[in-house]
């Protein structure tokens, strides 16, 4: 893929896969992210049961959960790491900004350890495939943990110089990198001020908080991980791959297309993943918007001479 390292080698040999290893306060940091939620979601259903859930918790959540989900997959992801489409300065920013709502790092480090992965794929230096310790069920058992959370919390940072030279020149993406913790704060305090101002008492920030915030927070991040771990295991290869991407259609919609994921390896650069009759997909609609309305350029939609080469088996 040319996406995959766009500057020249500034030295002899080629780079190395890792960057340093993070910091402590950086890695204590991650552990919050990933188990505080955790454990919101799963307080989430008992708590829920006749108190601490209103509409307007509701509607907090799903308005902050699409735009946090469009931002990764339309954002850090179609845009930003594969470069399906060109888009104008302020919807780039835009949707920097939005995918950091998500909580999934900043663009640059996300940037970096996607297309690394897309470099490796289900190989060794993959930082996230399930298939990392072999295919015996309890070695897929350590894999599927290791693919879903487990690689994030091995504090070991892609290496950005390699893997995302032309994120670290462009100055807005080093700017809205430089605010991920301000704009992460914000994703969790905005509801819950909202839920104040809504209310009028502490009880509903409270509510609004845990829903709106951490809840939402922790089932994207899940649905997400779940591309990186049951999307390289349970699903359908309709398509002819270097890996074991599959697609896995009930994360079809909560995913906004992402867990078309056969697909998507199949021909990294498209700006649309649900290539088949039937497959959904709210990220490559999204695009489609964009550029109706002038916002999106050199959209790179599916080719159906290159997907038809690609099919495992032709359908009729």
């Amino acid at each position: 893929m040319t996406t995959l390292n766009t500057a020249p080698e500034q030295q002899t040999g080629p780079k190395p896969l890792l960057d340093a290893r993070q910091g402590t306060a950086a890695a204590i940091t991650m552990w919050i992210f990933v188990v505080v939620p955790f454990v919101a979601l799963a307080a989430a259903v008992p708590l829920a049961w006749g108190w601490g859930l209103s509409a307007a918790d509701i509607a907090m959540a799903a308005t902050i959960y699409v735009i946090a989900g469009f931002g990764v997959t339309a954002g850090y992801h179609r845009l930003l790491t594969h470069g399906s489409f060109k888009a104008r300065r302020g919807l780039r920013v835009a949707l920097a900004v939005a995918g950091s709502f998500a909580v999934q790092g900043s663009p640059i480090q996300w940037v970096a350890n996607h297309r690394r992965h897309h470099a490796f794929s289900d190989r060794e230096g993959d930082p996230h495939s399930p298939w990392r310790y072999g295919t015996s069920v309890g070695a897929l058992l350590k894999g599927l943990g290791h693919a879903h959370v487990g690689w994030m919390l091995r504090r070991e940072l892609s290496n950005r110089t390699r893997f995302a030279p032309d994120m670290l020149n462009d100055k807005d993406m080093r700017l809205v990198g430089k605010l991920f913790g301000p704009i992460a704060a914000l994703s969790l305090l905005a509801p819950a001020l909202l839920g104040l101002l809504i209310s009028g008492s502490w009880t509903g920030a409270l509510t609004a908080f845990f829903w709106a915030g951490l809840v939402r927070m922790a089932l994207l991040h899940h649905v997400t991980w779940a591309v990186n771990s049951v999307c390289h295991v349970f699903g359908e290869r309709p398509f002819e791959s270097r890996d074991k991407a599959t697609n896995f259609w009930p994360l079809a919609i909560l995913s906004f297309g992402e867990s078309w994921h056969n697909s998507h390896h199949a021909d990294p650069t498209g700006a649309r993943h649900g290539v088949l009759r039937g497959q959904i997909d709210p990220s490559a609609r999204l695009i489609w918007i964009f550029e109706k309305l002038g916002w999106a350029r050199d959209v790179r939609w599916p080719v159906p001479q290159r997907l038809e080469a690609k099919l495992v088996a032709p359908r009729g």
